[in-house]
């Protein structure tokens, strides 16, 4: 049996149509508290990115500084480090732009991006993004696809890579409905979420900055920023001999890295270690000659040659003559005395530097020695103490031999350069980077010493804060119990998960020149492992 339709009048009509209406207009209601919701994400980001532009300018102004020190050795980092500052800031303010342009639109001329007030307008940011005429969003889905290809070729960590790239992806998934990736991301999209994306894609760009510039830091070897070549040197025990005798004389590389042996080759011919001994020969100028091989950071073998003269004299001289006045004399002294610094071209004031003085032909036990600007305490077997009094205030070494003067060396004096602070690890020592929690939390506190292959100097620290950031990004300075890790220290370490960061500051240490300093720009980081 058929049914007949029944009609339906003008009225229920109209019912039924506002009530489609009705329904439409509820599907398009966002509720307040999502609403809301996103302006909570977007405070939390921009705390978080603020704090990540602050660790990257304070990274970049160290930088800057050793740029200034060194910029032979530095400027290469430094020009990469620039580069990836103002690609950075680049699509930043191009993100906070959109950001201005889109609550304009929907608040007008006077809106702000910090106090929306139409959170809720789904007009806005289709409009400013995907204008026909003017649209950015493609503008932008450009920028970020070539700043994410930019900054990769800085990171050389395969795990880094990974997170930035995913970071900065601009790929459509699978349920976009074939809309690109500047409709899936703006199209009737409330203002307050468009807003929190671009806050998001402005906290991404900072994290890819900073985890560059970390890298870059690295990479430049700032422990010891003092050296930035490579010299070979040849040290003889004596210059003059006598048939018969032997001279020891030693080999070795200035800022020389102490963690591997360099390969010494003395006229042709590998020895074993640094040190070689020559017995003379006919009188007469002889040469000692050869070349050093090391290894640079990279694994490059350098090569660096030396050559060194030294004299053999005819024979060993009378100790007393008979002039022509019948008196007897003490003939001249054959060659000039010789001072080394036991450990640098320099002497450092307030501290006790070892200096080696010798004059050849002549007994230790007859060589005397003076110091200005300071004083110079005898050891025994020619080695003596020299402790210059003040700073840049030259010192003047004086000789003499059985009371006769040999001669005077002067000596540059500077101040003990800063330590470096670092965690002990049985032989090894940790200043920087990966570091196991069982480690960490073993470790009962810090250290500091200048340890630059050159000098191995100990201070005492006084104190250091350990610096910690919460969820939120917020800084949590704690202090530490002198030298120790404090409870609260040991608590927080406690706490932290796998690649969690913190960072080692404001290490105040004394030194062995009585000096108490405060270590700024010698900072730790740990990223636990």
């Amino acid at each position: 049996m058929a049914i007949k339709k029944r009609k339906i009048s003008p009225r229920q009509k109209m019912i039924n149509l506002m009530y489609v209406v009705l329904m439409a207009m509820l599907a398009l209601n966002i509720s307040t508290e999502v609403l809301n919701g996103f302006s909570v994400v977007e405070e939390s980001l921009n705390r978080t990115t603020g704090n990540s532009s602050k660790e990257n300018e304070a990274i970049f102004g160290e930088l800057d500084q050793m740029m200034r020190k060194n910029p032979q050795k530095v400027k290469q980092w430094f020009m990469m480090a620039s580069t990836v500052r103002e690609m950075s800031d680049s699509l930043y303010n191009y993100a906070q732009s959109l950001k201005v342009a889109i609550v304009r639109e929907a608040d007008g001329p006077d809106g702000d991006p910090q106090k929306i007030e139409g959170k809720d307008n789904i007009e806005a940011a289709s409009y400013v993004m995907l204008n026909p005429g003017t649209g950015q969003g493609h503008k932008l889905y450009e920028a970020i696809n070539s700043y994410r290809s930019r900054i990769l070729q800085f990171v050389t960590d395969s795990r880094q890579k990974k997170i930035i790239a995913s970071n900065l992806s601009t790929a459509v998934p699978a349920h976009s409905m074939g809309k690109n990736w500047e409709e899936y991301m703006f199209e009737n999209m409330p203002t307050a979420a468009a807003v929190t994306l671009l806050s998001k894609l402005q906290s991404d760009v900072r994290y890819a900055e900073g985890e560059v510039l970390h890298t870059l830091v690295a990479n430049v070897g700032l422990k010891d920023i003092r050296v930035n070549k490579l010299q070979a040197f040849v040290v003889p025990s004596q210059t003059r001999l006598y048939p018969g005798e032997t001279m020891t004389a030693q080999m070795f590389m200035g800022a020389v890295d102490s963690t591997q042996q360099p390969q010494v080759y003395v006229n042709g011919q590998l020895i074993q270690g640094n040190k070689i001994t020559v017995k003379a020969g006919s009188p007469g100028k002889h040469t000692l000659s050869g070349y050093i091989l090391i290894k640079d950071m990279a694994g490059n073998v350098l090569r660096r040659n030396f050559s060194q003269d030294y004299w053999v004299t005819g024979g060993p001289q009378p100790k007393r003559y008979i002039s022509p006045d019948g008196m007897q004399k003490t003939p001249p002294f054959d060659g000039m005395a010789t001072i080394a610094a036991d450990l640098m071209n320099v002497l450092y004031a307030g501290f006790d530097n070892p200096i080696t003085i010798s004059i050849p032909n002549t007994s230790q036990r007859d060589v005397q020695a003076t110091m200005s600007g300071g004083s110079l305490i005898a050891r025994g077997g020619g080695h003596f103490v020299a402790r210059p009094s003040a700073v840049g205030q030259p010192v003047t070494i004086s000789v003499s031999a059985k009371g006769r003067k040999i001669g005077e060396y002067k000596f540059r004096v500077r101040k003990l350069p800063d330590p470096s602070p670092y965690i002990a690890m049985g032989a090894d020592r940790f200043k920087s980077g990966p570091l196991s929690k069982g480690v960490l939390m073993s470790a009962p506190g810090i250290h500091a010493a200048i340890d630059d292959g050159l000098l191995d100097i100990p201070f005492t620290v006084t104190s250091f804060r350990v610096v910690f950031f919460d969820n939120m990004g917020n800084a949590v300075p704690l202090s530490s119990n002198g030298a120790s890790f404090s409870a609260q220290q040991k608590e927080q370490f406690r706490q932290l998960s796998r690649n969690k960061r913190f960072y080692i500051t404001n290490v105040v240490v004394h030194g062995p020149d009585g000096t108490t300093r405060t270590l700024n720009g010698r900072n730790m980081e740990v990223i636990v492992r």
